[in-house]
């Protein structure tokens, strides 16, 4: 009788997760934005990838003389820590399986929009950032929206805050620290006990000591696990070269069919790929803006630029490379879903290696994640309650880990998954309102300006 009550709420919240992320509420406000700012900096994301990644390279240096807590560098791999997560694993799986290949190519699209998107969140980010009472520089879209927009918005910056707060428990912690604990124990044959346990201890080491440790840590993971990933990616797609114009073709094709020959049409692979595109990379979703805030630099159009590379190494590059793997080595085409089609492919690639590399990944993006969330989620808290909630929010988030690693807990899940997408809402609408500021300060940069013909003397 008692498992009523909870399957009816968990059904609930389940159908307004759905609608929530569905192609008639958040899908279209994500893409629209970000074709709009896309076409109102006009296409300045795109024109400069070359040279955001030159100044990322820079910014591995840490100017000390610069306002701020952490180098560039640094606050992307941050950004990164969070971003990059089971969803390059096992949602770009989950988008082929319900989607077609068609949904990898809406996924490129969307990412390529949301390049702007994220530039966006992250000038605003530094330009209206403030410094706490302990010293710490704080922004994000809480921030923005109270300074840039005005006292009468203040109700919006707290509905994020709040909405942020509350998701990261869920999509930043609990259901990593489960995913983790279910890949060691069916993998390794650890204990769910064993593993929640290592995973709280090495997370409170971290997050205890701030941004400065969580950026230090990211610095050094991040980079590896990518590149680790990539590697093992490109190995198996490098056997299955001449598969690889084949699964191109076929990503292209499907993108477009009325129906595919897997029965799937192209607005379901539209909204598949769109919906694991935003999910994935979280263009939109505002949260990266509150790492690159505390970014030491004072030129916000450079950290824009260097916070757009996060969305083209998430999706174009991560996503892309379990994409590909599951494509040309046939796996799509079988029954297996999420993580399991990505097990799969990476089996028939490298042999019974596979699996447990696919499970080691998942483990150390999970764990990236917890640590780079830990962050959003404190700054939300202190924006709402002050500077005195940090250790308090530390030792309860330290907590969550141990229990997302020992139960399944559906309800808080489906809750976090609707507060992750409705932290959109209130980012979205700022976005737009401050998008004349993103506008007028990429001019002022004086990056990609067109440069004057000399001018003609008159003849004497």
């Amino acid at each position: 009788m008692t498992d009523a009550p909870d399957r009816s709420i968990g059904e609930l919240l389940n159908g307004l997760s759905g609608l929530v992320w569905s192609e008639y509420c958040l899908i279209p406000l994500l893409a629209g934005v970000g074709v709009y700012l896309t076409f109102g900096l006009r296409a300045f994301p795109w024109r400069y990838t070359l040279r955001a990644f030159a100044l990322l390279w820079r910014g591995r240096r840490d100017n000390a003389n610069e306002s701020g807590e952490i180098s560039p560098y640094q606050a992307l791999m941050t950004a990164l820590a969070a971003t990059v997560g089971t969803g390059n694993i096992a949602g770009v799986a989950t988008a082929i399986h319900f989607g077609g290949p068609g949904a990898v190519f809406w996924m490129w699209v969307i990412a390529l929009f949301g390049m702007a998107t994220k530039y966006s969140e992250a000038v605003l980010a530094v330009r209206y950032r403030e410094v706490d009472d302990l010293g710490n520089y704080v922004g994000g879209p809480m921030y923005y929206i109270r300074n840039g927009l005005g006292h009468s918005w203040r109700w919006l910056a707290a509905a994020f805050a709040l909405f942020g707060m509350i998701a990261a428990f869920g999509i930043g912690n609990m259901v990593q620290a489960n995913s983790v604990a279910d890949v060691l124990e069916v993998h390794f044959s650890i204990p769910h006990l064993v593993t929640g346990l290592v995973a709280a201890v090495l997370t409170g080491l971290v997050i205890i000591g701030g941004v400065r440790r969580i950026a230090t840590v990211a610095a050094a993971i991040v980079p590896f696990m990518a590149l680790l990933y990539i590697g093992v990616a490109l190995l198996i797609i490098g056997f299955h070269h001449t598969e690889v114009p084949v699964a191109i073709a076929t990503i292209v094709a499907h993108a477009f069919a009325p129906e595919s020959g897997v029965g799937v049409g192209i607005w379901v692979a539209m909204r598949w790929g769109f919906a694991r595109g935003c999910f994935s990379n979280e263009a939109g979703l505002g949260s990266a803006a509150i790492a690159h805030a505390a970014a030491r630099t004072h030129n916000a159009v450079e950290q824009g630029m260097i916070a757009m590379l996060g969305t083209f190494i998430d999706t174009l590059c991560i996503c892309s490379m379990t994409a590909l793997v599951i494509m040309v080595t046939g796996a799509w085409q079988g029954t297996e879903q999420g993580a399991a089609l990505s097990a799969a492919a990476f089996g028939a690639g490298v042999g019974d290696l596979g699996a447990p590399l696919v499970g080691i990944a998942l483990a150390l993006f999970a764990f990236t994640t917890i640590v780079g969330w830990s962050y959003y989620g404190e700054r939300c808290a202190e924006y709402l309650f002050g500077t005195q909630v940090i250790g308090g929010y530390r030792a309860v988030w330290i907590v969550a880990v141990l229990l997302g690693a020992l139960f399944e807990l559906e309800v808080v899940w489906a809750l976090a998954d609707i507060t992750n997408g409705l932290m959109a809402l209130p980012n979205l609408i700022a976005l737009v309102l401050l998008s004349p500021v993103v506008f007028r300060l990429t001019r002022e940069s004086g990056i990609g300006a067109r440069r004057q013909p000399p001018a003609r003397l008159s003849p004497p």
